[in-house]
């Protein structure tokens, strides 16, 4: 398939916003503070709500950018969710003398690992019919 001009410019946007979402959300799941005390200070500080920022941001970055390198939406889509999920349970896991309920890290491990699984699953699909077309 030929790219058209327009279509690189495309993907060089969507690279940029990914790249975007991956640098926030990192700065924000793994050094809250200071992206609280640099880019959000908007009182008062709440550790768990930057946990789950960072993990949006981190899904929403890594889909951006795995549909550059994937055809395939459930793959991209089933990439991103898992990406959120996983490090969404992971602050759950941390954060869990912060508040939210008793089973929230369940729920949302539970979430992530079905999202985990389905991606693998996915994956192999994906390439094994990469494979078979080639």
């Amino acid at each position: 398939m030929k790219h058209t001009k327009a279509d690189i410019v495309l993907k060089v946007v969507l690279a940029i916003g990914g790249l975007q979402f991956l640098v926030c959300g990192f700065w924000s799941y793994f050094w809250p503070s200071s992206f609280y005390s640099t880019i959000a200070t908007f009182p008062p500080f709440n550790l768990h709500l930057f946990h789950d920022l960072g993990a949006f941001q981190l899904a929403v970055g890594a889909g951006s950018l795995a549909c550059l390198v994937w055809t395939d939406v459930l793959l991209v889509g089933l990439f991103a969710g898992a990406v959120g999920t996983v490090t969404h349970a992971i602050s759950h896991l941390v954060d869990r003398d912060l508040g939210g309920g008793p089973s929230d890290p369940y729920t949302t491990g539970a979430l992530a690992l079905l999202l985990l699984c389905a991606f693998i699953a996915r994956a192999i699909s994906y390439r094994s019919a990469r494979r078979g077309s080639a």
